[in-house]
């Protein structure tokens, strides 16, 4: 995309903020599961569907077992962007620093390669040093969250820019919101590629019996 288009857009993006509130599901995640509300964002479709159904014994033996099949590596790396959501995001939900929109889309994706906020009527953008790294995209802890009216973070994937925008809803929370920009199409794709290449499973046919032994739990 060039500099000109990305412009346009974000100008359209910011707009639409006003109008477009509320679009995303992930405000909708039930309240009294802290795990999955935690693993949510990095869980496969078909774990989210088996998990609901399981009885609270199984949802137990799932919970281990949902690392067991993945590598050490991507636990090592939840942990890392957990402990860096549990510092930095801490302000906008002190109990639960992770049940944030922004919180959740840093836990998939990781860091943005930028961020662009818009802060009264003022522009300011900061670019990230190494968007693998958990904790490139700043020092939140001790942000003024009600200075600000509209953040938007990008992430380069190979079909284009995505682009995530989010406003703040006194008295002190961001929610993601969705915009017109073209390159969101590809939203799905990127989220479904971090999935299974930051948190892959590694024997799918060794999990499903796993999970069949699981749901016969009653």
């Amino acid at each position: 995309m060039t500099k000109r288009k990305f412009a346009t857009f974000k100008a359209v993006a910011w707009l639409s903020m006003v109008v477009i509130l509320g679009g995303c599901s992930i405000n909708l995640l039930p309240s009294g599961d802290p795990w999955y509300m935690q693993h949510y964002m990095i869980m496969q479709d078909f774990e989210r569907s088996a998990y609901k159904d399981l009885t609270p014994e199984a949802k137990t033996k799932f919970q281990n077992l949902f690392w067991e099949v993945r590598r050490p590596e991507s636990y090592q790396e939840y942990q890392r962007r957990m402990e860096f959501i549990m510092k930095q995001f801490k302000r906008e939900n002190s109990a639960q620093p992770w049940n944030t929109d922004r919180a959740r889309i840093f836990l998939l994706n990781g860091s943005p390669a930028s961020i662009e906020y818009k802060q009264m009527d003022a522009w300011g953008i900061s670019t990230t040093r190494d968007k693998a790294q958990a904790g490139s995209v700043g020092d939140r802890s001790g942000e003024n969250i009600q200075a600000r009216t509209g953040e938007g973070w990008s992430y380069s994937y190979e079909k284009g820019i995505v682009y995530y925008v989010f406003a703040f809803s006194p008295p002190k929370s961001w929610e993601l919101v969705q915009t017109p920009f073209s390159g969101n199409r590809y939203i799905g794709e990127l989220e479904i590629l971090n999935r299974k290449r930051t948190y892959g499973i590694v024997d799918r046919d060794k999990y499903d019996q796993a999970l069949a032994q699981l749901i016969e739990i009653k």
